[in-house]
């Protein structure tokens, strides 16, 4: 009984943590989450540029395990920690155009290969009987690499890695489970761009393996996800493109029964059609509609046709405005991520693989701005807020314990750093998370009941070299 309701707590709090687990390491150290802080003036190797760095954190986190904030339940009582990190990161890239002794018009590299890595210890103070346990303190990792042979010619093949390893201890704070998880990663695509590259499109396979540390009886979540997508690119003006994407993956768990919710096998679908670009010099659309299913499949001893199903429209809507002019997306407008001094408004709506039933619906409005100025200060804001739509949840045989439901969910981030020079910084995070709900759900065969309602405040003080 105790590891059923250990596995149903992290099945209900990962519902809406799901999406967070990949990148928890890099939420106290903002600058590793964006490929523009992450990476400084560099190191010329021969064909290659190299970006080592290392970054020091201290703060608090207000509610380390995601409980809730009511009581009387199996996940009540929030608890605080001081956090401590240190992350050593090293990046690695073939030289572009623009650093091969200035000469934007050098013909492309024979192969381009890019690859990151990132090492985390974090280190919590607090009360020792609730955090040293398996889980808290320790290492999390993320390894990626991706080389593309041929780039930029008419046929073009790439081929990529990763590895992320993602410290998550259970919500109740037992000390007798964790959740710590490894994603594997491995892919291949090819892309064809005939004539001049105003149409490319691109085919591709990606296999996801995520696996759960050999504690706490987590075998159920363990997980194969193949994904295969395509993607056509037709660029009607030098800086505006007509986009189609489109996947479909192979969602199965391992072992089904063993958790007290239903985990559902799946076969995802989604296929957007729109367009992304600038307009003029200082401003960018995205503009994306089409359809998403989530095609679950109902387990075997469940009633005809009883697993919940996704059947909805998906899609995006941004525009960005370019505070500071930016010349490489006036040539390239895949280049309009890379710009720093921004400010965007957005909406996107599209739905996820869930531990609590198959998927959850998604609809998110947000506001991003992000400015670097005096070539010293840099300053990015995000915040966000919509709803997550549950289906019915059900047990492992199929019995339905809970109905559809919607909360609300509301997220703000703020990164702040000064440059003391090209290579050093000293940087502030803030970050604000809170699931707004009156829900709470069976978490066992006996009946005791977990709430999805939180909220919680991380604030973090760091300082990093980088090149």
């Amino acid at each position: 009984m105790r590891r059923r309701r250990l596995l149903t707590t992290f099945l209900l709090a990962s519902s809406f943590a799901a999406p967070l687990f990949v990148s928890r390491a890099a939420h106290a150290q903002g600058w590793l989450a964006d490929r523009r802080y992450t990476e400084g003036i560099g190191i010329k190797a021969g064909d290659f540029e190299l970006h080592p760095g290392i970054g020091i954190i201290a703060g608090v986190d207000s509610n380390y395990f995601n409980r809730t904030y009511n009581s009387g339940f199996v996940n009540s009582n929030p608890v605080a920690a001081g956090v401590f990190g240190i992350t050593p990161s090293f990046y690695m890239s073939t030289l572009g155009p623009q650093r091969k002794e200035g000469d934007v018009n050098a013909a492309p590299p024979t192969v381009d290969f890019r690859l990151g890595a990132d090492l985390t210890y974090r280190a919590f103070v607090g009360d020792q009987e609730i955090l040293n346990q398996n889980g808290v303190n320790g290492l999390s990792a993320d390894f990626n690499a991706r080389a593309v042979i041929l780039p930029k010619r008419p046929f073009s093949f790439g081929v990529q890695a990763g590895y992320n390893r993602t410290l998550a201890p259970n919500t109740v704070g037992s000390p007798d489970a964790n959740f710590n998880q490894n994603l594997l990663n491995v892919g291949a695509d090819f892309t064809i761009t005939p004539g001049g590259g105003t149409l490319a499109w691109k085919f591709g396979y990606n296999g996801n393996f995520d696996f759960f540390d050999a504690s706490g009886g987590q075998a159920p979540f363990n997980n194969f996800q193949n994904t295969f997508f395509t993607r056509g690119e037709w660029k009607f003006s030098p800086k505006t493109a007509v986009i189609y994407d489109g996947n479909f993956a192979l969602i199965n768990y391992q072992q089904q029964s063993v958790a007290f919710n239903g985990l559902q096998n799946s076969t995802p679908l989604r296929s957007r059609l729109g367009m992304n670009g600038l307009i003029g010099s200082r401003f960018a659309l995205a503009a994306f509609a089409g359809y998403g299913g989530s095609f679950a499949q109902t387990p075997a001893g469940w009633a005809a046709n009883a697993a919940p199903q996704y059947d909805s429209a998906i899609g995006q809507l941004e525009g960005k405005f370019f505070l500071t002019a930016n010349p490489a997306t006036e040539q390239d407008p895949n280049n309009v991520g890379l710009s720093v001094s921004t400010l965007a408004i957005g909406y996107n709506r599209d739905f996820a693989q869930s531990y609590l039933g198959s998927y959850y619906g998604s609809d998110r409005g947000y506001l991003k701005f992000s400015f670097f100025f005096g070539g010293r200060v840099l300053v990015s804001i995000e915040g966000g807020g919509g709803a997550r739509e549950y289906p019915n949840i059900f047990d492992h045989t199929g019995t339905q314990i809970h109905s559809s439901f919607t909360d609300g969910a509301v997220d703000a981030t703020l990164f702040a750093e000064y440059r003391f020079t090209n290579t050093l910084g000293l940087n502030l995070t803030g970050k604000y998370t809170e699931e707004i709900s009156s829900v709470s759900l069976p978490s066992d065969a006996a009946g005791d009941l977990y709430h999805m309602a939180y909220r919680k405040f991380e604030a973090y003080l760091g300082f990093r070299w980088f090149m």
